[in-house]
């Protein structure tokens, strides 16, 4: 049985939560995000809260049944609150700036690296080495960021590279004379 499925999620005021053809819409002030359900659960929005219950008992309605709880829960956060990943870049000469639509990358390579900014993500360098991507889709905020990580991920010896801001690389010792 799901332990996450069984509660009901809270829908905060500003936030709205329409069925519509076998998907659900939630509109807020950060935007509209849709989510296309499955035939193994049944969704029901009362007022201010949405609970998902499965269909049958059979393994796949199951954990449907978590897992669609879950994306509506991050649905209403995300169109209400939004998400964030912050990242940091370390090197000598490596920086990034935004301009216009696109993110330009300086990362030790012979040449700069621009990065077309998808629709409905944000992104913006408080300092030359910071980097925030923000948006409303948990999944696409997180993409973006992996994406950018993946032009230059952190090196264990000098720790070199684009990192996330609460990741810990495990630094090797080098070698020995």
């Amino acid at each position: 049985m799901s332990r996450v499925g069984k509660y009901p999620v809270s829908v905060p005021s500003g936030v709205t939560l329409t069925l519509a053809e076998g998907a659900i819409v939630a509109k807020g002030k950060l935007g509209e995000l849709r989510l296309p359900l499955t035939d193994a659960v049944d969704v029901t929005v009362d007022g201010n809260s949405v609970a998902v219950a499965p269909r049958g008992s059979d393994r796949r309605a199951r954990t449907m049944w978590g897992t669609t709880r879950a994306l509506i829960n991050s649905m209403v956060t995300g169109v209400s609150k939004g998400f964030e990943k912050s990242m940091e870049i370390t090197g000598t000469g490596y920086r990034a700036a935004v301009q216009g639509k696109e993110l330009i990358l300086n990362l030790g390579y012979s040449h700069e690296i621009r990065y077309a900014i998808p629709e409905g993500i944000k992104i913006t360098t408080e300092r030359p080495t910071a980097i925030k991507v923000e948006g409303a889709d948990k999944q696409r905020v997180g993409q973006v960021a992996a994406e950018i990580r993946g032009y230059r991920g952190p090196e264990p010896y000098k720790g070199k590279g684009i990192r996330y801001t609460d990741e810990t690389i495990l630094r090797k010792e080098g070698k020995k004379k």
